[in-house]
């Protein structure tokens, strides 16, 4: 059986590839792999959730990119928010080893990218923001573990974004984010993708 992007250690043969593309304005030199999600180009679904995020009005803080893959949008945010650090972390080994290899292609120092099953090993508790393109083939249960175990990782007034696709289970994915942090606002629809955001008061 074929592995999926969430596995620990994809068992696919390495075939690495190396392409530019250009996010927030600025061009970045990916490297991807077999075994990781979307390796053949920034997928829609992050990169609508990239150009949505809102640096400038974001409250004072650190990021956080659950399922970092092998780093477009951690990696975007960081090179922008140069003051901010970012944590990146994921499941799949091959992705962070890609993740790293990318932060140091692109010259971003303010990365902070490992190992991490969903918030298990996350090292930092207050973020300014919580970003995420949840696995879903690892299920629902996976996809409602990153919203409701957002909610004591974010500081006052933080925010989840994630991206979701409406036939994937963004209404499902909307409702939980409302019963965690009593509210969610749906501030893209593009494509079937839903961008959906809630702030902690």
């Amino acid at each position: 059986m074929a592995d999926h992007y969430f596995t620990n250690k994809p068992n696919t043969e390495s075939e690495q590839s190396a392409w530019t593309y250009k996010l927030r304005g600025q061009t970045f030199k990916f490297v991807t792999d077999l075994g990781v999600f979307s390796k053949k180009t920034v997928d829609f679904g992050s990169r609508l959730l990239i150009e949505t995020i809102d640096l400038e009005n974001m409250v004072e803080g650190n990021i956080l990119d659950v399922g970092c893959g092998y780093g477009p949008m951690g990696l975007s945010l960081a090179r922008e928010a140069s003051e901010r650090m970012v944590e990146m972390v994921d499941v799949n080994e091959r992705a962070l080893g890609l993740a790293k290899q990318n932060a140091s292609n692109n010259r971003i120092n303010n990365a902070k990218i490992h190992l991490s099953d969903i918030y298990q090993q996350v090292e930092g508790d207050s973020f300014a923001a919580i970003i995420s393109n949840p696995p879903i083939r690892a299920g629902k249960k996976v996809v409602h573990e990153i919203l409701t175990g957002s909610f004591d990782r974010l500081r006052t007034q933080g925010t989840l974004t994630i991206v979701i696709q409406k036939k994937q289970g963004a209404p499902s994915a909307k409702e939980k984010m409302i019963e965690t942090f009593g509210n969610a606002e749906i501030l893209i629809k593009d494509k079937g993708y839903w961008i959906i955001q809630s702030i902690k008061n």
